[in-house]
């Protein structure tokens, strides 16, 4: 299953190229995985399942500029692969059918008073796995 956040492109993500700014992308990604693995628990009263990790890594291929602000693009993101305490997310920033950005970052769960990966909990491992590519 995949999970659709709407990325609104503000006049400011522009950059002097007329382009937005290639480290926007990576903001874009974050605040679609906070709606994914936190809000949407909010909005049915429910402690989130993923609070507790951290992006070990983010990479970006721009494939297509985006030129125009003011609008809604679609990000769009699932899970890659699950491992013990860690597991990769895909996200495609996209309008109209252009795919403009792929993006994957790797998330670590972490124990917040250690400040330490930890495995994957039962709970966060079941709702991973709804979003995992088959």
């Amino acid at each position: 299953m995949k999970f659709n956040h709407k990325a609104f492109v503000r006049w400011d993500d522009l950059d002097a190229f007329g382009h937005v700014n290639n480290a926007k992308y990576l903001v874009y990604a974050q605040e679609a995985r906070f709606e994914w693995g936190y809000q949407q628990f909010a909005e049915k009263k429910e402690d989130s399942a993923l609070i507790e990790m951290v992006v070990a890594r983010g990479e970006v291929d721009y494939l297509v500029p985006i030129t125009i602000g003011g609008a809604y693009y679609d990000v769009n993101l699932w899970v890659e692969s699950l491992g013990n305490s860690s597991f990769v997310m895909v996200y495609q920033v996209e309008k109209d059918g252009v795919i403009f950005a792929k993006i994957k970052t790797v998330q670590v769960m972490i124990d917040l008073a250690s400040r330490k990966s930890r495995p994957i909990n039962d709970v966060e491992r079941i709702f991973l796995t709804k979003y995992l590519a088959k």
